[in-house]
């Protein structure tokens, strides 16, 4: 058996450990493990033995643990956040498209002429001097007419 198999054996348990303590993942712990002995086998013939070899090695998967998370910085929070957009954002269409319905059926309700003028404007996208013209009034008949459809469409979305 070999020095590192025997480091391997001895210490893999309290290296995995401690990183899962700093993670609290198990697959981190266990790939930061596995790199903590790959970058121990290729130091081994630094060690100087100037500190007990167990504390080498949690050194070693510290600092294994940090250039891990450097890496992967937000891996775990950007796939909540991803995660936690996408329900959001589910839901606002949800939202919006009950909104956009509820919008529908208030302007199918309006009284004419509100109901012609406001549709003419926002889905037709005419001047107020196209609609005045329309129904052979001006301008300012079409504005005033288009603010109190305005007006009915948010009280009738508020009540």
């Amino acid at each position: 058996m070999t020095q590192l198999e025997e480091l391997y054996n001895k210490y893999f348990k309290d290296v995995y450990h401690f990183i899962y303590s700093l993670s609290n993942d198990k697959n981190i712990a266990e790939d930061v493990t596995a790199e903590t002995f790959l970058k121990a086998l290729k130091a081994i013939k630094s060690f100087k033995g100037k500190s007990d070899i167990k504390t080498w090695l949690f050194q070693i998967a510290k600092n294994s643990y940090y250039s891990y998370l450097r890496k992967n910085k937000n891996t775990k929070s950007d796939a909540l956040m991803s995660e936690a957009k996408s329900e959001l954002s589910l839901e606002k269409n949800l939202v919006s498209a009950e909104k956009a319905m509820e919008l529908q059926k208030i302007i199918h309700n309006l009284p004419e002429p509100y109901k012609e003028v406001f549709s003419l404007r926002i889905f037709g996208e005419l001047s107020f001097k196209q609609i005045g013209s329309l129904f052979g009034k001006n301008d300012n008949w079409a504005c005033v007419t288009f603010y109190r459809a305005k007006e009915k469409i948010k009280k009738a979305m508020e009540g």
